[in-house]
């Protein structure tokens, strides 16, 4: 059986939905939902989640890395610095080299400055690691760091937690046509219809932690979201019928009485 395989660097996995693990109430919650949404790979914010001290609650207790991928980030770097040093640590600590970039620029929108996050990529590139860059949907910017070797490309839907959905469905078209790496949608989910236009647009996997963290239920809204990437993808591969103004009848005329 063939089957359909999201492939970062040189891991495969079967679900396309990355799941984040901030913001919950509690790490029980954080890993039940994560167990209900069927997600293999979770972003660990290295800079404010414990992975290190077990002197505290450590989230390796509650999601077992052997089982679920682990993509440290650089959340709340705002600095190139800033976000190497939090980079080169996860490797010290976890031995973790597939990672996530996120240099932000302001801390009002969450924006990502695109200077220090290329300068970032390739400098990271160099020393080995295999880097998820988090992004703005800009297609030459985006190109250049695929360009530096990101391993994927992470353009936002809209600002980090805002729940806005794809405000630019143009320019996630353009990089669907131009980006040759996996292809992630990352921040501004806010429920399942936006999951699965993501994946119609033919992005390879969407990253989704607030939408389901702070959902009224997020267990509920942790499965939701899994079989949103499922339809969405599905729906993608069947080849949608082109679009017409005009209508036209499910049956012939032939035979008509």
């Amino acid at each position: 059986m063939n089957l359909d395989l999201l492939k970062i660097a040189n891991k495969k996995f079967k679900s396309r939905l990355i799941v984040g693990t901030g913001k919950y109430k509690n790490m029980q919650e954080c890993a039940k939902a994560i167990k209900i949404s069927g997600a293999q790979i979770v972003t660990v914010a290295v800079r404010r989640v414990n992975i290190s001290d077990t002197s505290k609650p450590i989230l390796m207790d509650y999601i077992d890395p052997k089982k679920i991928m682990y993509l440290p980030n650089t959340a709340g770097c705002f600095t190139s610095k800033d976000a190497l040093r939090t980079l080169r640590l996860a490797r010290e600590i976890g031995g973790w080299k597939i990672v996530k970039l996120e240099v932000l620029g302001d801390k009002k929108n969450l924006f990502p400055d695109m200077i220090e996050t290329l300068k970032s990529t390739e400098v990271l590139t160099k020393e080995g690691f295999k880097v998820m860059v988090y992004c703005n949907d800009d297609p030459l910017m985006c190109k250049r760091l695929e360009n530096s070797g990101a391993a994927a490309i992470m353009p936002l839907a809209a600002p980090i937690g805002s729940g806005l959905g794809i405000q630019n469905k143009t320019n996630i078209k353009i990089l669907r046509n131009q980006t040759k790496v996996p292809l992630i949608i990352d921040a501004g989910i806010g429920q399942a219809s936006d999951a699965v236009e993501a994946m119609e647009l033919g992005c390879d996997a969407v990253l989704i932690n607030t939408a389901i963290a702070k959902a009224k239920n997020p267990f509920q809204m942790a499965e939701s979201m899994k079989y949103a990437v499922i339809s969405g993808r599905k729906s993608f591969l069947s080849g949608r019928i082109i679009p017409n103004l005009r209508g036209s009848a499910s049956t012939t005329n032939k035979g008509l009485i």
